[in-house]
């Protein structure tokens, strides 16, 4: 068989801790929280992806590659690939929240973590089913995480409460499965079920290439010579079209120019796409419906630690305009309990729009309109959703969502 693309993206979301990364790991086999400083405070502060195949090894259920031992069926017979499907491991802390916006504006389907020893819903649960309503993800399926932990009559309770909560919305009737991540039990009932909800992504190639830049690197070791040097590395999603080994792109909002006088604050980055990369393996070209690593001849620096994070990146003089102040039609988030304040003029709020979560201060406020001055650009079409966090008691809290009306474009 040859490569075999990724169809689609399934996000985790739930409360921190809950056990979100040990799903992902029991599902694919891969630890996806490999920051020294995600693995000191035991959380996922960067979004993390991986993906997954569905193989029929003849069983009841289908089986990832987590389930699978040295790439073999239980019975050592060779697995049949069905299809992969791409992971966002997404991040639960609440000062996070921002950042599971911007991870989670490309998926499919979602994959909710709820722990069977704690009441549902716990605040971030329910941030997270309100921002997944809002970005339009219609297929879920509930992981009831930690079963191996309670009784079976608290399992029941806790399983009553995650029906109470889901009741009346688009996913009233999604299922739940009872699952221990940590000892990978009923984990293959749980593939079943994300093959099942998540669509296959019908790949629009037809318009030009838009991708969304969800991570940046600099792989090379520290001490390379010159001459052994890589590209930065661009990971993240296509929305649309293709790109392919050897293609010029050009990347959105680019740089920052500190310098007076300049034509505009901000120069788009222009660079040449050497290696595509899915999950570790090669591929000639990028096609909408799986997450994507792009390696490019930028300079490595312009890339390290997530720099360039939040981009657009698509054909030249095909993007969408730069903006440094962005006009909202504001509404209220759905299902939060506690109505939220007004906006108020000069507070300090994060804009989420896009790939791109970036802190801004309110200039003007009215009962459903807004203007936001940004601390960084981003790059968005008018008409773009915009996610606003907002500091509520003394912790960050999705209030409010937006419609981009216009602003001020730097670049066109």
């Amino acid at each position: 068989m040859g490569f075999v693309y990724p169809d689609g993206i399934i996000a985790t979301s739930g409360h921190v801790d809950h056990g979100k990364t040990t799903v992902v790991y029991a599902l694919s086999g891969v630890w996806v929280a490999r920051h020294s400083e995600e693995v000191k405070k035991a959380m996922t502060i960067k979004l993390g992806y991986t993906q997954i195949g569905i193989y029929d090894c003849g069983g009841e259920y289908p089986l990832t590659d987590g389930l699978l031992s040295e790439g073999k069926c239980p019975d050592g017979s060779e697995p049949k690939l069905l299809r992969k499907i791409s992971i966002v491991d997404v991040p639960g802390h609440e000062v996070l929240i921002a950042t599971m916006v911007s991870g989670a504006a490309a998926v499919d389907a979602a994959v909710m973590v709820i722990d069977a020893t704690m009441p549902v819903p716990q605040p971030q649960t329910a941030e997270h089913f309100a921002v997944l309503d809002i970005i339009g993800v219609r297929n879920m399926v509930v992981a009831q995480n930690k079963v191996d932990l309670v009784t079976r009559e608290k399992a029941l309770e806790n399983y009553s409460q995650i029906k109470k909560f889901l009741a009346g919305t688009w996913a009233e009737d999604a299922p739940v499965v009872p699952v221990s991540a940590l000892h990978k039990v009923n984990i293959d009932a749980l593939a079943a079920y994300i093959a099942k909800i998540t669509p296959r992504r019908a790949p629009d190639i037809s318009k030009p290439a838009r991708m969304a830049v969800l991570r940046s690197f600099n792989i090379n070791p520290p001490g390379t010579p010159v001459e052994k040097l890589r590209g930065g590395v661009l990971g993240g999603t296509l929305l649309q079209g293709t790109i392919r080994i050897g293609d010029e792109v050009e990347i959105r909002p680019g740089l920052k120019l500190d310098r007076p006088g300049a034509r505009a604050p901000y120069q788009p980055l222009y660079t040449k796409v050497v290696g595509i990369e899915y999950g570790g393996e090669r591929a000639e070209e990028a096609r909408p419906g799986g997450l994507v690593g792009l390696l490019t001849t930028l300079d490595p620096a312009l890339a390290k630690a997530d720099a360039l994070a939040g981009s657009i990146v698509g054909k030249p003089g095909s993007l969408p305009p730069v903006w440094t102040t962005i006009e909202l039609e504001v509404k209220e988030l759905p299902r939060l309990g506690e109505k939220a304040e007004p906006l108020k003029q000069n507070e300090v709020v994060m804009a989420s729009v896009g790939p791109a979560t970036v802190f801004g201060v309110v200039q003007s406020a009215k009962r459903d309109t807004a203007a936001i001055a940004l601390k960084k650009a981003v790059a968005a079409e008018e008409g773009a959703k915009v996610v606003l966090t907002r500091q509520v008691k003394n912790r960050w809290v999705v209030t409010n969502y937006g419609i981009l009306r216009g602003g001020n474009a730097v670049l066109e």
